[in-house]
């Protein structure tokens, strides 16, 4: 067992040796039989109740089902259960844990075969479902048909599709995440866990895997329709040689993931030509005004996904001037002052930073354009240095009145800029 030999004697006193037995199950076994580096350890434990786990010093965590804290490790263990579907949606279930349930019985709850592998005591691998056939074939494949009961499993298969580029997913189990859009059970999603997928699949190695997925089976249309309307849509050869919209979105994601960049700035990234998706047809491949229409599409993304400020606010940024940072050079010294006081970089230069980033990516994220240079940054940046060493504190003293101090500090502020120009 693996259990702290502290705690041996206890397991003793209860009597539990041949009853209880715990197992390593899920992303840790997955990762180690990978060779990827392991960060947290899931532990199932089979043939214990409750009363027996908190007699052994575990902490229940678990609200839904029961979930202890390893006293000294802090890992989590799971009692094995067994679940019914009783409702739409992730919430809908029914648990079913006692000491009968066993470790095949649990396995068989979870999504995918390669994350329904345990590990014993000993070292030896439990793999009831095939597991370990699908990590050599890198196929992601539905343990069984109960996988349709969990709409968070077809943004759980998305995300992982981003993670381990080099796989598939069956097409068996896409079929059947089509069925489950079309049964209406990804309608019954919460935001907060729609965001919360989103985000993690952001952050993965190859984030637009993880759309191209979602829109396979048809999902992104549902949680995401002003993005995946952006397929299809024609932008000007000149500037955008890959031409199609949503194919130039994913090529900025996957930049930004390379550079390793911050959620915001990956989130800004996703969502910074959203207008594009509403340009009238008689314009393409123009574009005329999308940024307010972008503005205007992300702010209701936000709201309803819940998006964390951080993200929305650098997004919005992004969306509405990104545009302009490829004028700078064109831009008279008032023009330059106006647009950092616009974009806040002034109050918020680490932000300004990520905007650029995020610029940064939008033009890299182009077929032909990967290696381009981004000069117009650094000229921005150059001037919001100085700009910022005035001292406006100064200023403000040698000039009476709210109108006055404002016009000096604007003036000073733009001679800095004309100094650098």
């Amino acid at each position: 067992m693996m259990i702290l030999p502290e705690l041996l004697s206890i397991v003793s006193a209860l009597g539990l040796e041949d009853k209880m037995q715990v197992f390593c199950v899920g992303g840790a076994v997955r990762d180690e039989l990978l060779g990827l580096e392991v960060k947290d350890r899931d532990f199932v434990v089979v043939g214990s109740t409750p009363e027996q786990m908190e007699h052994l010093n575990f902490k229940a965590v678990g609200k839904d089902f029961p979930v202890f804290l390893h006293p000294q490790t802090h890992e989590e263990y799971a009692l094995a259960r067994t679940e019914r579907k009783t409702g739409k949606g992730y919430k809908g279930f029914q648990i079913h844990a006692d000491p009968s349930v066993t470790l095949e019985q649990d396995l068989a709850r979870r999504d995918l075969t390669v994350n329904a592998i345990a590990k014993d005591d000993k070292g030896q691998l439990i793999d009831p479902y095939g597991g370990l056939n699908d990590l050599k074939l890198k196929t992601l494949r539905h343990v069984s048909p109960a996988f349709s009961e969990d709409p968070v499993r077809i943004l759980r298969t998305a995300r992982f599709a981003a993670r381990f580029t080099d796989f598939s997913v069956a097409p068996e189990t896409l079929a059947l995440m089509r069925d489950m859009v079309e049964d209406g059970e990804v309608d019954a999603l919460v935001p907060e866990r729609v965001w919360q997928e989103i985000a993690k699949g952001l952050m993965e190695k190859k984030p637009s895997r993880m759309f191209e997925v979602l829109r396979a089976c048809g999902a992104l249309q549902k949680i995401m329709p002003e993005l995946d309307n952006l397929w299809g849509v024609p932008q000007p050869e000149k500037y955008h040689p890959e031409i199609d919209t949503g194919i130039h979105i994913m090529m900025v994601i996957d930049y930004a993931a390379k550079q390793g960049f911050s959620l915001p700035i990956r989130f800004a990234a996703l969502t910074h030509d959203l207008g594009k998706g509403t340009t009238p047809k008689d314009i393409w491949p123009r574009h005329t005004g999308h940024e307010v229409r972008s503005v205007n599409l992300l702010k209701e993304v936000s709201k309803r996904l819940r998006v964390p400020n951080d993200c929305k606010e650098l997004a919005q940024i992004v969306a509405k001037f990104h545009g302009k940072v490829h004028q700078v050079s064109q831009m008279r010294p008032e023009t330059v002052l106006q647009f950092l006081i616009d974009t806040d970089a002034i109050r918020q230069p680490q932000r300004f930073h990520d905007f650029l980033f995020a610029c940064e990516c939008d033009s890299r994220g182009r077929t032909g354009f990967e290696e381009s240079q981004c000069s117009e940054s650094e000229v921005l940046l150059k001037l919001l240095k100085a700009v910022l060493a005035v001292d406006a504190g100064a200023v403000a003293k040698a000039h009476g009145g709210p109108e006055a101090i404002k016009q000096a500090v604007f003036d000073a502020r733009l001679a800095a800029i004309q100094k650098v120009i």
